[in-house]
């Protein structure tokens, strides 16, 4: 029996498009700004030195390439980081210390009132009956906990942030990996079978189930995976009640 549902976000309860035109394009315009003018703070200092470290781990030759043109010109630190960490959204490459910067600027975009988050117009009333009836409600993204809680407590409808009782980021694990939804299960203090994944991605869907998890495949219009290979699809979040019965 299903007691706990653990949700993704963009392409699940958001549309990819949210974050594709506005999230990430918004930090990018903002970054080195942000980094220059935060860089004293020692949270700000720890996150770059965290992405220097990636950096120089990093063993694809486009950023091997970057690094040693880095070396060789006499840019400042937050020039060079800066070029990494864009470098690293070009690619769509998933970096913690970047995400967790991403949030940091998202989250002065939201107290100014630049930003406010757009969900698919059933989640808010699906997770609230789902809530009442007694489900558990959690968050694994790989956009950062701090950066998950903003979007939803700046939505266009209010504070949603009480619906969801835990939130797991990829400090927590790689989403294609199973052993990060056992994680997931055991911090949640839940049997793994009694949790259901939703999510737009196949490979993550493929983890959750390898894990022991449900799985449903989040089937929306917009997202870049249309292909739901052999897992459930749900084309809106009220499909959901379908596997719960």
């Amino acid at each position: 029996m299903i007691t706990h549902i653990l949700l993704d976000i963009e392409g699940t309860t958001c549309p990819t498009s949210f974050v594709s035109s506005t999230l990430f394009p918004y930090a990018n315009s903002h970054l080195e700004g942000f980094l220059n003018e935060h860089r004293e703070n020692n949270e700000i200092q720890s996150l770059i030195d965290e992405a220097w470290h990636e950096w120089k781990a990093d063993h694809d030759q486009s950023s091997k390439d970057l690094l040693s043109k880095a070396l060789r010109e006499n840019s400042s630190e937050i020039e060079n980081i800066c070029g990494y960490l864009q470098h690293l959204i070009t690619i769509d490459r998933k970096s913690s210390a970047l995400k967790d910067l991403q949030g940091k600027i998202w989250r002065e975009g939201y107290e100014e009132g630049d930003i406010s988050s757009s969900l698919y117009p059933e989640t808010i009333e699906v997770l609230s009956k789902l809530k009442q009836k007694g489900y558990v409600l959690s968050v694994y993204s790989s956009g950062s906990i701090s950066a998950q809680k903003l979007l939803y407590r700046h939505t266009t409808n209010g504070d949603q942030t009480a619906l969801f009782s835990h939130w797991f980021d990829t400090r927590t694990g790689n989403k294609k990996e199973s052993k990060s939804y056992s994680d997931i299960s055991i911090a949640m203090n839940i049997p793994v079978e009694k949790v259901m994944f939703v999510s737009d991605s196949c490979a993550e869907c493929d983890a959750a189930k390898k894990a022991g998890m449900s799985a449903l495949f989040s089937l929306r219009e917009g997202n870049p995976e249309q292909d739901p290979c052999d897992h459930k699809a749900i084309k809106e979040l009220w499909c959901l009640f379908d596997y719960l019965l």
